[in-house]
């Protein structure tokens, strides 16, 4: 097999020198295209890394951005936190938003109804960054939300990090949208609430017509 290998190499070499004349155009396009390709190929992965560096920055930035207007919320106090969510449901056009403001509101900080009809409710918790939303505190929301305030869309907000597994569980069982802190951040940074309802918990409840 070596000496076929050889021998044709050989012969190849013989013919490719008599036709030398037809056949180095071929060898030089071949070389320019193998060039070229090696060339582009090296620009794409240099692009490539480009754009991941750029959107990796932009990320961080955003969360270094909400993080800072986070900052302000936690010096809020509790009473002013509620005002703050009703009037970021305001900048989303909800209408007749009402802020309770006071204890023994049944778990009903804020009250309004989206553009398209359906009646919000709010629970707000302003806790430390490092707390989580317990079962308990979830329980008492889902006792009173729709069964006493009727409401269409279930709006669990908190300035903590996280809900426990078991109050995750029953926001989703129960359709109810638990907005933490990360949420809250990017709602503060102006994503729109409709486009919140469907990240952390169903809550997208049944549309309907505007009420009078």
């Amino acid at each position: 097999m070596l000496w076929w290998g050889v021998a044709a190499t050989a012969a190849v070499m013989v013919w490719a020198a008599a036709n030398w004349a037809s056949v180095w155009p071929v060898l030089v396009a071949v070389l320019v295209a193998a060039v070229l390709g090696g060339a582009g190929w090296r620009l794409w992965r240099a692009h490539r890394r480009a754009v991941g560096a750029d959107r990796k920055w932009r990320q961080e930035e955003e969360a270094r951005a909400r993080e800072l207007t986070m900052a302000e919320v936690d010096g809020l106090s509790w009473q002013e936190f509620e005002t703050y969510v009703a009037d970021l449901c305001r900048r989303d056009g909800c209408t007749r938003v009402v802020v309770s403001g006071k204890s023994g509101d049944l778990g009903a900080d804020v009250v309004g109804y989206l553009a398209d009809g359906r009646k919000l409710v709010v629970q707000c918790k302003k806790y430390a960054p490092q707390r989580s939303v317990s079962s308990q505190d979830m329980q008492k929301f889902i006792g009173t939300a729709r069964p006493e305030h009727g409401a269409d869309v279930a709006l669990f907000v908190t300035t903590c990090r996280t809900f426990t597994r078991a109050a995750q569980g029953l926001a989703l069982r129960q359709n109810i949208v638990a907005l933490h802190r990360d949420l809250l951040g990017a709602w503060t940074k102006g994503a729109h609430l409709e486009t919140l309802l469907p990240l952390n918990g169903r809550g997208t409840g049944t549309p309907r017509r505007t009420r009078t």
